[in-house]
């Protein structure tokens, strides 16, 4: 198969999608340090590069962040090939993948699960980021966002105006949506 990869940028200025035509995981795991990579041959390898400062994987894509003072135009070709070469030698995302996921709690805490599973993941996953359900406490949805997202400026109105507006119109006990800090 031959590997092609197109770039794509996302609303953090500081991280880029590079996607390809292969799948590389299901799911999505996120690698935001060096040391959280041990278990991802390709993160592994991308950490290598000094200006690499995050690493996301979701479905055909690889979300990269860069260093500060870092350019694009500087290091995207460079990452480019690199993810081509990757793929083409099968180096894996994750070494063992995980299972499926199972929605545990309240009625309450299914329902948000199900409809961040639904509804917010596949929107947040063309960003180059994912959204990862934490609690339900009091009426209050603690939720920690990944890859892009994490960091990305635009990522408190996405919470805000988008995530908790589809959470409180769908499940009434719902007061409020948080980030948690990774």
């Amino acid at each position: 198969m031959n590997i092609n990869v197109y770039t794509e940028s996302t609303p953090n200025p500081a991280t880029m999608k590079f996607i390809v035509n292969k799948l590389l995981i299901n799911g999505s795991v996120d690698y935001p340090t060096k040391e959280s990579a041990e278990s991802s041959p390709f993160a592994k390898e991308l950490y290598k590069f000094s200006f690499v400062n995050g690493v996301f994987f979701a479905s055909n894509f690889v979300t990269v962040t860069k260093t500060e003072g870092t350019e694009w135009s500087d290091v995207e070709p460079i990452l480019k090939e690199f993810v081509k070469g990757a793929v083409e030698s099968e180096l894996k995302a994750q070494v063992e993948e995980k299972a499926d996921v199972v929605f545990e709690g309240t009625d309450a805490e299914i329902k948000i699960q199900q409809i961040l599973e639904d509804y917010v993941r596949p929107a947040v996953e063309q960003d180059g980021g994912a959204i990862a359900y934490k609690s339900f406490t009091e009426g209050v949805v603690t939720v920690e966002l990944r890859g892009s997202c994490s960091g990305c400026p635009s990522s408190t109105v996405t919470l805000k105006a988008g995530i908790e507006a589809l959470l409180k119109r769908m499940v009434p006990e719902v007061t409020e949506v948080v980030s948690e800090a990774l």
